[in-house]
């Protein structure tokens, strides 16, 4: 049985638990199983580019949503200032086939887009699965090019956006 966490974030002021060991700065990045857009497996080493580039995990509960929209939105634009050493993602428990027509919808075009819909395993392997909803916490981890935890932003109430700043800078500085 999975850890579960208490105290660390709430919705709508509501206390929530968290399933799995939240990663920590200095952790070694959990394995990844994702789904891509195309259906396809996403590992640790590929948002890595096999351990070329850092990778910024934007992590939403739904992009149909406003606050996840507007977050996801938000990082798109300012993408750019993370240059050409980092990659940023978009991870939900929504089907790939919808974040795509939501990234279509929106204009999103710098954000690639990871969904844990198939395995479930994500949420749990990075303690940011939601025990009473099923959906992922708000988060920001950004994993260095050697595959460790360098930033984590676990949003403590789920309806309110993260620090767009500090998520930016602990990529750069990755």
């Amino acid at each position: 049985m999975a850890e579960e966490v208490t105290g660390v974030i709430t919705m709508r002021g509501n206390p929530m638990t968290l399933v799995g060991k939240t990663v920590k700065v200095g952790d070694a990045a959990p394995e990844l199983h994702l789904t891509g857009g195309d259906m396809k497996p996403v590992s640790l080493d590929d948002v890595t580019a096999g351990g070329t580039r850092n990778a910024l995990l934007i992590v939403v509960p739904s992009l149909d949503t406003g606050v996840c929209s507007l977050e996801s939105k938000t990082f798109n634009g300012r993408v750019e200032e993370l240059g050409d050493g980092a990659k940023a993602y978009v991870v939900s428990m929504d089907l790939p086939m919808a974040m795509g027509r939501w990234a279509g919808a929106e204009g999103v075009e710098g954000l690639s887009m990871l969904s844990d819909f198939k395995t479930h395993e994500f949420g749990t392997a990075y303690g940011l699965r939601i025990k009473e909803i099923g959906l992922l916490a708000r988060a920001n981890v950004v994993i260095g090019k050697d595959k460790t935890i360098k930033y984590v932003e676990i949003v403590p109430e789920v309806t309110t956006e993260p620090n767009y700043d500090a998520t930016i800078a602990a990529t750069k500085a990755a």
